[in-house]
């Protein structure tokens, strides 16, 4: 299906089938919880197998030593050929024609990729997010101040090619550093906005180039779905229903469960909210939210979401959590905490822990983590009821878990 698997890297499932690849995954899951894998419940299937990741962040290089320039993933074990990935199974139809419109571009002006042991060519990265439900596209080009080809000619044969959704924004990064990493530094909005809209369970969300959103649109409302039903001893609505759209969550909301649950007084505390997208959406089951996130940006587009869907009950706050935590007078009924890969800091961890609240929701991106912090949260009075994971990676050894903890 792809003339570069098992040498980019991206995919380790391509040659099996998907339901052979649900079972690796789960079995390796179990070995991953050790102690834990009787709470475990079951592996959730995505909703999308192909195509599904709504954002790819692509690099320049050369398809050989000395080769013709490239744009692509990295291959393993190479600093600089990549591997164009016009076959890719992963990325959209519309993704594909962009990175081949850029590469030819490029190919026909002479530019060169930048070199980072002879600091010599100007070309870094390509970053390409889409809204799965809205079609939109942010188009993010990183390069050296060296560039001198003009980017207006590109953005009009962009703007001519026939895609299914639609092109929104093109924006150039200036990034002059040795490190291989896309910069949110020296932004230049060069056509169109800076931001895409994606709607999730209903609500719809304001996306800067840099703020972080699930890869995978569609798995993100089975994530939040679970995330919603965590909050009970018993599912609200059948846990085996695919997505958590806008009628599933309007079923979801209108349950007895649920509305006897929300609005009595409770608070839920979101920690590591990024741009508040699951304190939105469980925001008609608590009379507060509060959302608590480093990345100010982050925080900003939280704050433009909640007056985009009309929602009054959501606070946020920019700041470390261990800081902002000490400065918060309403004590939770809830606590859902969704960290970064490597999971939660200790001190972070036993100021949660301290906070005494009732239940907890974990949701990781690294079982492996969870596993670490599952260890002195069973020790520090918390109870483990279930761990439900959700397939948010086809084709990669990736999944997310949802973890459900009460205070014994």
């Amino acid at each position: 299906m792809c003339e570069h698997f098992g040498r980019c890297g991206g995919c380790t499932y391509l040659d099996i089938p998907y339901e052979e690849e649900l079972k690796i995954k789960e079995a390796a899951l179990k070995e991953t919880l050790g102690e834990y894998a009787g709470f475990y419940k079951n592996l959730i299937p995505s909703p999308k197998q192909n195509e599904y990741r709504n954002k790819m962040e692509l690099s320049f290089g050369d398809e050989g030593k000395d080769g013709v320039l490239a744009l692509g993933m990295r291959k393993k074990r190479s600093f600089y050929e990549v591997a164009t990935p016009l076959n890719c199974v992963l990325i959209c139809d519309d993704f594909k024609k962009i990175i081949n419109t850029v590469l030819e571009y490029f190919r026909e002006s002479g530019d060169a990729f930048f070199h980072r042991k002879r600091h010599t060519g100007s070309l870094r990265h390509l970053v390409l997010r889409r809204g799965e439900f809205t079609g939109e596209i942010l188009l993010n080009l990183s390069t050296t101040s060296s560039l001198s080809t003009p980017l207006k000619p590109l953005i009009e044969k962009l703007n001519s090619i026939n895609l299914d959704g639609k092109l929104v924004g093109f924006l150039q990064s200036i990034n002059d550093g040795v490190a291989d990493a896309v910069k949110n530094e020296n932004v230049s909005l060069l056509w169109g906005r800076d931001h895409y809209f994606e709607e999730i369970s209903g609500l719809r969300f304001k996306v800067h180039a840099f703020a972080f959103f699930q890869t995978n649109s569609a798995g993100a409302e089975v994530l939040y779905k679970k995330v919603c039903e965590a909050n009970f001893s018993q599912p609200a609505v059948n846990t085996e229903t695919k997505g958590f759209g806008r009628k599933m969550r309007s079923s979801f909301l209108a349950h007895e469960k649920v509305k006897s649950y929300a609005g009595n007084g409770k608070t839920v505390y979101d920690l590591y909210c990024g741009t508040g997208t699951i304190s939105q959406i469980v925001s008609p089951l608590f009379e507060k939210v509060i959302g608590i996130e480093i990345v100010e940006d982050a925080i900003i587009s939280a704050k433009d979401n909640t007056k985009l869907n009309k929602i009054t009950n959501c606070e946020f706050y920019a700041g470390n959590v261990m800081d902002i935590l000490k400065q918060i007078k309403s004590p939770p009924e809830v606590v859902i905490v969704d960290p970064p890969r490597d999971g939660l800091h200790p001190k972070a961890l036993l100021q949660i822990i301290a906070l005494n609240t009732p239940k907890l929701v974990y949701v990781a991106c690294k079982p492996k983590s969870l596993v670490r912090d599952l260890d002195l949260l069973t020790k520090q009075g918390y109870k483990l009821e279930k761990i439900v994971a959700v397939d948010m990676f086809p084709k990669t050894p990736h999944v997310e878990c949802v973890a459900e903890l009460k205070r014994v």
